[in-house]
């Protein structure tokens, strides 16, 4: 399978859609070591439309768009809700 070219425009447009610091979960890639739910950090987006990524194993290989599949990670989701803090920070107080 060739790798597909974005033109300009949809460059743009996932420039837009996945920032820099965008959180990034991995559902496939083929490759060694890159398990599926691994998460990362946008760094940037090529001209090609590869998203390059800084990885939590170290790792800084690109998502491929059309050949890799991923799914955005909002980060709200991994924070703990305020009251849980809240909770939590009384009962250290006994």
């Amino acid at each position: 399978m060739s790798m597909r070219m974005y033109n300009q425009k949809q460059v743009e447009q996932l420039r837009k859609r996945y920032p820099k610091g965008t959180r990034l979960c991995l559902d496939f890639m083929d490759e060694a070591g890159m398990p599926p739910g691994l998460q990362g950090t946008v760094a940037f987006i090529d001209d090609a439309g590869q998203i390059h990524m800084h990885w939590e194993n170290g790792r800084s290989l690109a998502i491929v768009p059309g050949v890799d599949s991923f799914h955005r990670v909002d980060g709200s989701a991994n924070e703990v809700p305020k009251d849980e803090k809240a909770k939590k920070g009384r009962s250290l107080q006994r």
